[in-house]
């Protein structure tokens, strides 16, 4: 059984491994907050459907609750140990979904699949006042391959450690504004994690799909390049990885290495 994976836009991908289908970072809308989707049209209906939902940490376009809200009642949704009492949105949401809180270590079972939660260098916190105590994630889903989605993050020592061998990643490798700031991977620094994670495959996420209101003819290249730049620096720092960028709704079934 083949794994695939489909990238919807910004952080928002299906992973499908033994039968099992994982989402990840649900934005199902045309804005969000300042925000609005400015390349790739929105995912279908039929992406709601899933046997877990992963939130990667607490900002408003990595757990966003009226996109929540239009997952299939009863979803199971794993989110970060806090979530539920720094996010309104999030308890309002507790009764039609099964919510569970977990942090780095933390392992869950759905299907044939395993997800662990590892660290992310990241500020989880819901911003702009949220807890700092909230501890942004990454997570590796385990069944026939070996995935790793690295929510958002920086490099960080322990990067490969706490992912441990995987398969495919799926990188942030871009923004949705000028500035990066500190706590996120540009293409050039994902690319290094490449060198670190030593994977068969990779997929670049978190570019190329919102972009802040009023900031359209501001470096447009900040929004539409990292794809590309990833690529590139990809094949210079880690040639041995297969990089599959993909298209708003496109999939891929990578490689397994067994």
């Amino acid at each position: 059984m083949a794994v695939e994976i489909t990238w919807w836009g910004h952080a928002t991908t299906t992973v499908r491994d033994s039968g099992t289908t994982v989402l990840t970072d649900p934005l199902f809308t045309r804005r969000c907050a300042h925000l609005r989707r400015r390349r790739g049209a929105l995912p279908p209906v039929s992406a709601r459907e899933a046997d877990v939902v992963l939130i990667s940490h607490l900002h408003a376009d990595h757990l966003h609750p009226r996109s929540l809200s239009r997952l299939v009642p009863g979803t199971p949704l794993v989110v970060p140990r806090g979530a539920l009492a720094a996010v309104s949105g999030l308890r309002r949401l507790a009764a039609r979904l099964s919510v569970r809180e977990v942090v780095p270590g933390d392992s869950v079972r759905v299907g044939e699949v395993t997800v662990r939660a590892v660290p992310a260098a990241h500020d989880g916190r819901r911003l702009p006042f949220g807890p700092r105590r909230i501890t942004a994630l990454g997570f590796v889903v385990e069944g026939e391959a070996r995935t790793y989605y690295a929510g958002d993050t920086d490099l960080f020592e322990a990067m490969a450690r706490e992912a441990g061998p995987v398969d495919t990643v799926l990188l942030p490798v871009g923004g949705w504004g000028p500035r990066l700031g500190h706590g996120h991977l540009n293409a050039e620094r994902a690319a290094e994690a490449l060198a670190l994670l030593r994977p068969h495959s990779a997929v670049p996420v978190h570019y190329g799909t919102y972009w802040p209101l009023g900031l359209d003819g501001v470096r447009p290249h900040e929004f539409h390049s990292p794809g590309d730049e990833f690529v590139r620096h990809a094949a210079r720092i880690a040639p041995e990885v297969r990089v599959h960028q993909l298209g708003h709704g496109e999939s891929v079934r990578p490689a397994v290495t067994g």
